[in-house]
């Protein structure tokens, strides 16, 4: 034998072992087991219910050490008492079980053994038969039947005696456990009244019925009818049956009871379409039915007809008109059209080029109860001939039509399997007048619904209100705008709850009215179910910011971020790196957003946010201002140009050589007689005589006009390097003959300076008188140390050299017609004076270099001219010199001799 077999037999023999001694694995009422002893029940095992028993629990032989017990349905009894070894007596009060167990086991030496068991049956008397009733056709029995009350528990046979009025019998019969029987018909007379009892006994008791009298002629019943066929036709909701009956159907109404499914019998009282047809309306679709009919005298009453042929009647005999219930038939109901209106609605799109206009057209698909199966299509008839038809699919619930101005209504259908909704209609004209007065537009406790209420005037103002009012359409959409929403109301309700809104989330409702005349124009509000604080504060800038205010703009928070009506701004503003906090500014929550605010001074820091009913949103973004910088950066850089000018012009007028060339450029483009030098009455001879005290003019007088200064030559060794090639033209005075151009080289040892006659001018300058040689060249000497010829010519080369480098690119002597003596006509462009007191050209006109090589010129006694010698010279010669370079030295006189001398 192997070990899986050694084991299974081991675990069998424990099973067994475990199941016959301590808890038995087979039903009690299975169970074999050694009886050892038996069990007594006083009164008895048969027991009315609710008494007190005593079970006596007896063992054929006494056990030491052992304990008997008494189970009861399972449970302990625990009030027990012990007569010897043998016998224990056990109490039961008041068992209401009617079937019960009880079970005597005797525990030894840790193991359970069972005693016997028995069973105990309680019962009730039988109560008294009521509502019996009788009826009976023209057949050969009567039908009795009645109710026997409360459950006995226990078998109950009843015995139905039917009697004459003066006592005598003339029925019995018995049956067990019954609520009918049958009477023969034959032992009774059709118009003599019986009384029949109907008596019910048990082991417990019997009861006895009151007697219920009877006549024949007033319980017969008409015939059965029998349900012949069942027809739905088109519609699910209702069924027609054909019926038949053996009797005249003349006073006879019929009645149906049907059930759903194995459902309750409902009674209902069906329209006679025509005899033998009769309708049963309200019936659910695709639903499998069971039909009966019955027929009731036209005096009896619904009452009979609603009472099952199974359940007894009144004792009255006469209200036993109806008859028994025919044979079931069953039928299956088809599939339900919608019945009800489509609740539509329009949304007018753009205008089309060619006249046209796109309408959406909207519908609520019907309710699930009200149609069978699903939504195939749906129909829009446009105008009312219905004769131009748009199909849309079943979803969305939404289609775009494109119509014309002529079509002024259209309708719409839901087509199914089974049919088509009625056509609802719907207006697209305006009917002309103004929509319902909103009275209430305010949010619900929820927070996310909305309360909408209305006005809309009196029957008798319809001729002002556009036609007679059909029905009102409340439409509501979020803002920014998503989906359309909408719902149709009955003309009688004027409020509405909006439900699932979200809080935060703005909307416009609308309310308009339908009427047969068109749509009226909405009445419109928005609304929050439930206001929030903003999400984000709003975007600012300062576009002037001054000393002591700043101007402030802001933008308009998107909708989506005010999340509720904004009541007021606040601005706050801080000095920027400041620790104090911040200055609160509440701004208008409407109306324009810029305002003017004082601040402190100093660059600022500011914020903004929104506040609605809900709070104060976030902070929006910081920005800092300051306020504008004066505009002194032009203004700086303007004055320091000017003042720069200001400051050359200054300097360039310090300096009297280049004070002397910008005026004489001046006069050389100005006119010639603006600059003509005229002679000053002052200064002659005449005029000083006159005013002399003297009676007599003295015409000797001392003073003559200044001599003019002598030319002075250089050395042969510098003339190469210091003068350029001078061409002169020299003619005599009344000779005729032409003028010669000589040319004169630089390295000739002498220079003429020739002050001519002026014979030919009426007019002579005063000449004043020659002071002595000795004090002039003294005088001169001084200025010159005064005024070192060393600075005069760095001062004015060194400034000027490149603005006056050019001026002396030309010089002319001309010796005919002045008057006053030899004049530098033109030098580099500039005008130089013509007075004699100019004539010193050594001092005037080649004091321009100084150097190591050019010293000073130094006038001596003998290079001064008289006037009788410069009248002899220049009445000899008129020269004209043309100086070809541009640039003149200072030169040293090397020789005294006058160019005009008589002894050479």
């Amino acid at each position: 034998m192997n070990l899986p077999s050694t084991i299974w037999e081991c675990i069998l023999i424990l099973l067994f072992n475990f199941s016959i001694q301590r808890c038995p694995l087979l039903p009690a009422g299975c169970q074999h087991f050694n009886e050892l002893g038996y069990l007594t029940v006083e009164p008895a095992p048969l027991f009315l219910v609710g008494s007190n028993l005593t079970v006596y629990c007896h063992t054929t032989e006494c056990q030491p050490r052992s304990t008997i017990s008494l189970e009861l349905n399972g449970e302990a009894v625990k009030a027990q008492k012990k007569f010897n070894c043998t016998v224990v007596m056990f109490n039961l009060p008041r068992v209401w079980v009617p079937q019960s167990q009880v079970v005597c086991k005797l525990k030894k030496d840790q193991l359970s053994f069972i005693v016997n068991g028995l069973d105990l049956h309680g019962g009730l008397p039988p109560d008294k038969p009521e509502n019996i009733f009788c009826e009976t056709t023209r057949s050969d029995f009567i039908n009795c039947s009645w109710e026997r009350g409360k459950e006995t528990h226990l078998s109950t046979n009843y015995s139905i005696s039917v009697n004459r009025e003066n006592g005598t019998q003339i029925h019995s019969a018995q049956i067990q456990d019954a609520e009918a029987m049958t009477i023969p018909q034959g032992i009774l007379d059709e118009n003599t009244k019986y009384q029949l009892f109907v008596t019910a006994y048990n082991h417990f008791g019997a009861s006895q019925s009151d007697p219920f009298i009877v006549r024949v002629k007033d319980i017969v019943i008409p015939e059965t009818p029998h349900i012949t066929r069942i027809e739905f036709g088109n519609s699910s909701i209702a069924a027609v049956l054909q019926w038949k009956t053996t009797e005249s159907s003349v006073h006879l109404k019929p009645y149906i009871r049907l059930r759903a499914c194995n459902g309750s019998w409902e009674v209902r009282e069906g329209a006679e379409l025509s005899d033998g047809l009769i309708r049963a309306d309200d019936l659910r679709p695709l639903t499998e039915y069971e039909f009966q009919m019955r027929t009731c005298n036209s005096a009896s009453g619904l009452t009979h007809a609603s009472t099952p042929s199974s359940m007894p009647r009144s004792t009255s005999s006469k209200r036993s008109l109806c008859s028994r219930w025919s044979p079931p038939v069953m039928g299956r109901s088809p599939g339900k059209a919608p019945s009800q209106q489509l609740h539509v609605w329009r949304m007018f799109s753009s205008l089309q080029p060619n006249g046209q206009r796109m309408l959406t057209v909207l519908w609520k698909p019907p309710p699930p109860e009200d149609h069978s199966g699903k939504v195939q299509q749906y129909k829009i008839f446009l105008a009312n001939d219905q004769k131009r038809e748009v199909t849309c699919p079943a979803t969305p619930s939404q289609c775009l039509v494109q119509v014309s101005a002529e079509v002024q209504a259209l309708t719409v259908s839901a087509v199914t399997l089974y049919g088509s909704s009625p056509p609802a209609y719907l207006p697209l004209t305006h009917s002309g007048v103004s929509g319902p007065v909103l009275r209430e537009l305010a949010p619900a406790a929820s927070g996310s619904a909305v309360l909408v209420s209305w006005l809309w005037p009196r029957p008798e103002h319809r001729a002002a209100t556009g036609g007679e009012l059909m029905r009102y359409v409340v439409e509501w959409i979020s803002v920014p705008a998503t989906q359309l929403q909408w719902q149709q109301l009955d003309k009688n309700q004027n409020n509405m709850s909006i439900t699932g809104l979200t809080a935060g989330v703005r909307y416009n409702i609308s309310v308009y009215a339908v009427t047969t005349r068109g749509v009226s124009a909405p009445s419109s509000g928005l609304v929050y179910s439930k206001e929030q604080k903003p999400k984000s504060g709003p975007n600012m800038s300062v576009p002037v910011h001054e000393a002591r205010r700043i101007l402030i703009l802001w933008d308009e928070l998107p909708v989506d971020q005010q999340r509720g009506f904004i009541t007021n701004y606040t601005l706050y503003v801080q000095t920027l790196y400041s620790s104090n906090p911040a200055r609160r500014v509440t701004l208008p929550g409407s109306g324009p957003r810029e305002m003017w605010l004082d601040c402190p001074e100093g660059a600022l820091a500011l914020q903004l946010t929104a506040s609605t009913s809900a709070g104060e949103g976030p902070w929006g973004i910081q920005i800092s201002s300051q306020p504008a910088a004066p505009a002194v950066g032009l203004v700086i850089v303007i004055v320091f140009i000017f003042a720069l000018f200001i400051a050359i012009i200054a300097n360039l007028m310090c300096w009297s050589c280049v004070r002397k060339r910008i005026k004489q450029k001046c006069i050389s483009w100005g006119p010639a007689w603006l600059v003509e030098n005229l002679p000053k009455p002052g200064n002659s001879n005449a005029i000083r005589l006159l005013k002399q005290d003297d009676s007599e003019l003295s015409f000797s007088s001392s003073h003559s006009d200044p001599p003019l200064c002598p030319i002075s030559l250089i050395s042969s060794e510098e003339r190469d390097d210091m003068y350029p090639i001078i061409h002169v033209k020299v003619s005599q005075t009344g000779s005729g003959q032409p003028m010669a151009e000589t040319p004169l080289l630089a390295s000739d040892t002498r220079t003429v300076l020739v002050d001519s006659q002026l014979d030919h001018v009426s007019y002579k300058p005063q000449i004043a008188t020659l002071a002595p040689q000795g004090e002039e060249v003294k005088e001169t000497e001084e200025e010159q140390r005064d005024i070192p010829a060393s600075e005069k010519e760095d001062f004015c080369s060194s400034a000027f050299g490149g603005l006056l480098g050019g001026l002396l690119s030309s010089v002319e002597v001309d010796f005919s017609d002045s008057p006053l003596g030899p004049t530098l006509s033109s030098v580099g462009g500039l005008l130089w004076p013509k007075t004699p007191e100019t004539s010193v050209l050594n001092r005037g006109f080649l004091a321009e270099k100084r150097g190591t090589d050019s010293p000073s010129l130094e006038l001596e006694q003998s290079d001064i001219m008289t006037p009788d010698m410069a009248d002899i010279c220049l009445s000899q010669f008129t020269i004209e010199t043309t100086l070809i370079g541009g640039y003149f030295p200072q030169v040293t006189a090397v020789s005294s001799t006058p160019l005009c001398d008589t002894q050479r």
